[in-house]
């Protein structure tokens, strides 16, 4: 395992343990977490490894097989820069928690598709969460690994991120999707068994990442905090009657409450046809996720839309945007017999905007975060 060679190149000895987080694809509940709201995503086969051992003094060394350059050494939280802060950030949570964490060892490796959207950095924070977890004792549930995980983002790198990504990284069961209600953080696994329907989900990856991303993030998630003070509930989860809602709204505030609401709804329609075996038939909840992202939350883009609307045309039962937005990735159902003619489509629309081409790979569910040896 290249992550142990390098641990015993870096620091002369062999770790106390390797663990590994993998990211997550959504199949559908996008912008509902930081709502209270339901969310249905898989881990994805592609993750974060990390070897670790712990330490009897408080300093941090870290090195990435991604980035150039030996370990770095971290002795105060606030000194940690690029991808270190999401590392450091999770010591701090746990720190903060009341949990006696002291330093580490650690180097990641990590095999999550570039630029994708697939949720690398919460891979990264489970992963190293999960070591933490276990060296120290901590005694912690998945759930709880993943809460710290995410106070890590939230709090410690400063992105307003919801619970999704880490709890689908540290609870992800291989063949099934989790059904997530953000609220009280009650989990279910709904089969999600592909290749016995005959089908596949590709993940178009755009490789895009449009600048102003997180920062359009944060505004979103503004508007619906706003929107929910305007109509007086805690959250847009709480919003009982739509069309009352949207009679006291405007503007953005208005768009963002119509799509955070029918988008709940729409994944409470797509578990309920997955537990009645009726995989093919989620296409169209898909395609109106879509919609409603473009149109009414407004956080996809040229290519998104365009790998969406081609992957259609060239055959998919449905597709949308996944993730956050404003670039990585989408996602297609394609029955078996589609997989070239879709595939071949969604590439064509691209070359024929001069575009460089995207990567379209299939996704099946995956384990969630364990430790390998």
């Amino acid at each position: 395992m290249r992550v142990v060679e390098a641990f015993q190149e870096s620091f002369g000895a062999e770790p106390q343990g390797v663990w590994h987080a993998p990211g997550r694809v959504n199949l559908i509940g996008e912008h509902t977490d930081y709502n209270d709201g339901f969310v249905l995503p898989f881990a994805v086969p592609w993750g974060v490894t990390a070897a670790v051992s712990s330490r009897e003094d408080d300093l941090v060394r870290l090195r990435s097989l991604q980035a150039p350059g030996p370990a770095v050494t971290v002795e105060d939280p606030a000194q940690a820069e690029g991808w270190t802060r999401y590392v450091i950030g999770v010591l701090w949570a746990l720190r903060e928690a009341g949990h006696p964490v002291r330093g580490a060892d650690i180097v990641i490796d990590g095999d999550v598709p570039r630029g994708a959207g697939l949720s690398s950095s919460a891979a990264l924070e489970v992963a190293v969460g999960l070591a933490l977890d276990e060296l120290y004792g901590l005694g912690l549930s998945r759930m709880e690994t993943a809460l710290a995980a995410q106070r890590a983002e939230n709090d410690f790198v400063g992105m307003p991120c919801g619970i999704m990504d880490q709890a689908a990284s540290a609870l992800g069961e291989e063949g099934k999707a989790l059904f997530l209600d953000c609220r009280t953080l009650g989990t279910r696994t709904i089969p999600f068994d592909l290749a016995a329907h005959g089908l596949q989900l590709l993940i178009v990856n755009t490789g895009v990442h449009h600048e102003l991303a997180d920062g359009q993030y944060a505004r979103r998630r503004r508007d619906c905090e706003s929107a929910a003070a305007r109509l007086g509930v805690d959250a847009l989860r709480d919003v009982t009657d739509l069309a009352e809602a949207l009679a006291r709204l405007s503007g953005d505030e208005r768009r963002r409450v119509q799509h955070v609401v029918t988008e709940n709804h729409r994944v409470e329609a797509v578990v309920g046809l997955l537990r009645a075996g009726a995989v093919g038939e989620i296409g169209a909840l898909l395609n109106a996720s879509h919609l409603s992202l473009r149109d009414q939350f407004e956080v996809s883009c040229p290519e998104l839309d365009v790998a969406v609307e081609s992957a259609i045309r060239g055959g998919a039962r449905g597709a949308r945007m996944t993730g956050g937005g404003f670039g990585g990735s989408a996602i297609a159902l394609v029955a078996d017999d589609r997989v070239e003619a879709v595939r071949d489509a969604v590439l064509l629309a691209y070359a024929e905007r001069g575009w460089v081409p995207p990567e379209v790979y299939p996704a099946t569910p995956a384990a969630g975060a364990r430790r390998l040896a």
